[in-house]
């Protein structure tokens, strides 16, 4: 992939649908080409584009666009795998919106056909790009913290109503256990991913989970408490709901260290609130980006710019994958984990 543009399609026009669209244009090597999704172009808010092929079927793209070589897939959870299949099938690379999967079995699906035909498959998991993460990313690898003690990640967001119920009316895949498929999977895989990232996989799993304000919305939790330890050393703790009253509260990764202690704090990670490391002195950190801003919620932080950089910098042969697809798989098999202790609740 040495040719002056990549060339990208957009599968799933919704809020990160959108999003990519201005990250793509923005990137002097990158090259939007295509869109699909099974609404209407008109519902979409796309007149700006009508040079831009729209199709309203992946099948009718992927044959259609023989330069293609980037196909974004931004759906709803329960059809990534399904899709960025197709899109292997014809011989594009595939980024993929986090979850790469609904079960780790998909994951495989989609890792053995991108290996029969060499093909790349990108992550997205945008706030390992945050600056305390790849701050912390540096600490933990030169073991500036000693041995792992305890690690625990907090996540409380707000997701109510306004976001399940758009208008009072059901949306169309979120709180839907096919489309959807969870909590830790919509709202949270990011901060599986950067656990796993950070302190590798887990073991020894315990949880417990509650609705507590959503029996009208979803067809899942909403809250859990979930413990375990670290096939590397340590135990860890993650907890988290989407019951908060009106606003996110926080997204914090706490790390007791036998040579120091850190805590990442804020809405979405994006703060160092406390670090005491034997002989070391905090360096000053470049400002997070702000969360991505949908209205009545955030989510996590609005890092999609460095996604494209990447892909176009693995594709021109200049840089690695930041979340590889065995990466995206893992993240998919915790939560597959976790879940499977849910199964008789």
């Amino acid at each position: 992939m040495l040719k002056n543009k990549v060339y990208f399609a957009i599968v799933g026009i919704g809020h990160i649908g959108k999003r990519y669209i201005e990250m793509i244009q923005r990137h002097p090597e990158a090259e939007l080409v295509a869109f699909c999704d099974i609404k209407p172009k008109e519902e979409l808010g796309l007149d700006a584009f009508g040079e831009i092929p729209f199709y309203n079927n992946i099948d009718q793209m992927l044959i259609a666009e023989h330069n293609l070589d980037v196909a974004c897939i931004c759906t709803p959870n329960g059809l990534h795998a399904e899709q960025a299949i197709k899109a292997l099938d014809k011989y594009k690379h595939v980024v993929i919106e986090k979850p790469m999967g609904l079960t780790k079995a998909q994951c495989e699906q989609v890792i053995f056909k991108a290996l029969n035909v060499s093909r790349q498959v990108f992550g997205v998991m945008q706030n390992r790009y945050s600056p305390p993460s790849v701050w912390i990313k540096e600490v933990v690898e030169q073991g500036l913290l000693g041995d792992i003690c305890m690690v625990q990640i907090n996540c409380y967001w707000n997701r109510d109503d306004r976001y399940y119920l758009p208008n009072g009316k059901a949306h169309s895949w979120k709180g839907r256990k096919d489309l959807d498929g969870g909590t830790l999977f919509t709202q949270f895989s990011h901060f599986i991913d950067i656990m796993y990232w950070l302190f590798g996989d887990i073991t020894n799993v315990q949880a417990r989970f509650a609705n507590f304000s959503h029996q009208h919305s979803i067809e899942f939790e909403d809250s859990g408490f979930v413990s375990f330890e670290f096939v590397n050393g340590g135990m860890g703790s993650l907890n988290y709901s989407t019951s908060v009253f009106d606003k996110n509260l926080e997204s914090s990764l706490t790390v007791i260290g036998s040579k120091g202690s850190v805590k990442i704090g804020g809405q979405y990670m994006n703060e160092v609130e406390y670090c005491h490391i034997e002989g070391y002195t905090m360096p000053e950190l470049l400002a997070s980006n702000p969360a991505n801003d949908y209205g009545h919620y955030k989510g996590s932080a609005a890092n999609h710019v460095y996604v494209i950089e990447n892909v176009v910098d693995v594709l021109k042969e200049r840089k690695s994958i930041t979340t590889n697809a065995l990466e995206g798989l893992k993240v998919v098999e915790i939560i597959e984990k976790i879940y499977k202790l849910n199964q008789t609740k």
